[in-house]
C-alpha cells in the first residue's frame, strides 16, 4: 500500500515528507508503547501512535520505519518534524482514534507482521 493511499484512507494531513508519498508500506503497527514497537515491528513498517515525544522519532529511526501517523489529531513539534525529515520519514496526522485508523488500514489490505 502506498503512503498516498494511507493518507486517503485516514483523511490524514501530511506534516513532512510529502515527496515520499509513493513509497510502499508492507505492514503497520499501532502502539503508544515504544518498547512494544522495538520488540515486534519489522522493516518497512508504519507506526500509528498517539504518543508525541522525541522517543517516537528515535524509535522509528532505529526500526527503519517509513512513516509515522499521529492519531487523535496529535501534532509533533518542529524539532521532531525536522528529525523525521532528516531521515526521509513521512509524518502525518489523522483526526481518527487509533482503533478505527488501524481498522481502516487492515480492511484495505495492510496487515500487521503476524496477520
Amino acid at each position: 500500500m502506498t503512503l498516498s493511499k494511507v493518507k486517503e484512507l485516514l483523511g490524514a494531513e501530511i506534516l513532512c515528507g510529502e515527496s515520499n508519498m509513493e513509497q510502499e508500506i508492507l505492514s503497520a503497527c499501532g502502539s503508544d508503547m515504544m518498547s512494544d514497537v522495538l520488540a515486534f515491528v519489522k522493516e518497512q513498517s508504519m507506526l500509528l501512535t498517539g504518543l508525541v515525544n522525541p522517543q517516537v522519532m528515535r524509535t522509528a529511526e532505529m526500526m527503519d520505519m517509513r512513516c509515522i501517523v499521529f492519531v487523535r489529531g496529535k501534532r509533533p513539534d518542529q524539532p521532531m518534524l525536522d528529525l523525521a525529515e532528516s531521515h526521509g520519514m513521512v509524518v502525518m496526522n489523522t483526526p481518527l482514534r487509533m482503533y478505527p485508523s488501524c481498522g481502516r488500514l487492515y480492511e484495505a489490505g495492510l496487515k500487521g507482521e503476524n496477520a
